[in-house]
């Protein structure tokens, strides 16, 4: 079954997880995603945790895409990549700013090859600012962008998230960005640049209360969202709307106080009423109850436990697919649901995996034009 962006091709030039998740998602929605590696494979595929050999890191968000080697610091490398660029539909990459200019494949370069190409520029602090040039990681996006002070605040200390979520909000807007600029050149035929960076994703997650302090001054708007001790474990309890909140309060047999609850922790008698409420019950018997009343509520789950949800396995958010160098692996599913054109998940190649069959298939090299690439260290 076809894909919804069959026909797309994607250069991926990206390391680490903001860009490739990006290239993750077209190649979930059908994009022929070829992921340009170094000689030897991107440096991600030795990153820890490692399955039998086989790094998670690398394969969560590489799989599905073709590899081929190039070395682009070869002249050889660079004419390969450059004979590719009319090929192709985008190039994705997040390098740091000025990179791909040194490399000779800035967009002007790119457009000068095809002038409907997309560059789609994933990097810390953007292609223009102060703060430019600056190398960056996820949890520098946490730090600066306000949010580990958000997330830590009820602790004293800021405090960073477990996962990297600034590297997938980033994702997020890389893929968003790039189907703007496919519609945008379907109608004019025009490609253009997409910049999206770890520390603008990371202003989305606090927004809230950024704006609260410009119009006010005041700090506020959003606050830490601690769960709430059970018998047996921990739940998280999000009346959102007033008569939730009312019907919450006079199960616990608080106040009669129908503030809403969800988005800041509730102070004074209300919470501790809550808290005192939970502490007497189960998990079971709270989400139970509290179910029944409407009022949504959760449990707090290990990681062994979420991956033993049936609700996610018939979603199919976890997949096992095999895998060449692991025997088989388990892999995330596809989070965008399509009723006509169902996203697929892949394999996860091995380095240069699709060098010969790219080059042969896209750019007609022979048996010995491919032996002499090879010979010369261009290609791997």
């Amino acid at each position: 079954m076809s894909g919804a962006l069959d026909g797309v091709r994607v250069l991926e030039l990206a390391r680490f997880q903001a860009g490739p998740r990006g290239g993750m998602l077209l190649s979930d929605l059908g994009a022929d995603v070829i992921k340009i590696e170094p000689p030897g494979g991107e440096e991600t595929r030795r990153h820890p945790p490692m399955v039998r050999g086989q790094s998670v890191y690398f394969s969560v968000y590489n799989r599905g895409k073709k590899s081929v080697c190039l070395d682009l610091r070869h002249p050889g490398g660079k004419e390969v990549f450059a004979a590719l660029v009319p090929k192709a539909d985008v190039v994705l990459e997040n390098f740091r700013p000025g990179v791909m200019k040194a490399m000779g494949f800035d967009y002007e370069r790119l457009r000068a090859l095809n002038a409907g190409i997309i560059l789609v520029s994933v990097s810390g602090f953007g292609q223009y600012g102060p703060y430019r040039d600056r190398p960056a990681f996820d949890s520098l996006g946490q730090a600066m962008g306000g949010l580990m002070t958000l997330t830590g605040q009820l602790d004293g200390h800021p405090i960073g998230t477990a996962s990297s979520v600034v590297d997938r909000y980033t994702a997020l807007h890389a893929t968003i960005g790039t189907l703007a600029a496919l519609r945008h050149r379907e109608r004019t035929g025009e490609g253009q640049v997409v910049d999206v960076c770890l520390l603008d994703s990371a202003l989305t997650m606090v927004e809230i209360p950024t704006s609260y302090y410009l119009a006010t001054g005041a700090e506020g708007g959003e606050g830490g969202r601690p769960p709430y001790k059970a018998r047996d474990g921990w739940v998280v309890i999000a009346a959102a709307g007033r008569d939730m909140a009312g019907r919450l309060m006079k199960i616990v047999g608080g106040p009669a106080d129908d503030t809403p609850l969800a988005g800041s922790s509730p102070a004074g008698e209300r919470r501790a009423k809550i808290e005192a409420w939970c502490a007497a019950h189960s998990v079971e018997d709270i989400v139970k109850e509290l179910l029944a009343a409407g009022i949504p509520v959760a449990p707090v789950r290990t990681i062994p436990e979420v991956a033993k949800d049936p609700h996610l396995w018939e979603r199919e958010m976890l997949v096992k697919r095999d895998d060449a160098v692991a025997g088989e692996m388990y892999l995330p599913g596809a989070t965008i649901k399509l009723s006509k054109t169902p996203a697929r998940v892949g394999t996860v190649p091995t380095p240069g995996q699709h060098t010969d069959e790219v080059l042969g298939a896209l750019l007609g090299y022979d048996g010995s034009a491919l032996e002499a690439l090879r010979a010369s260290g261009a290609i791997a």
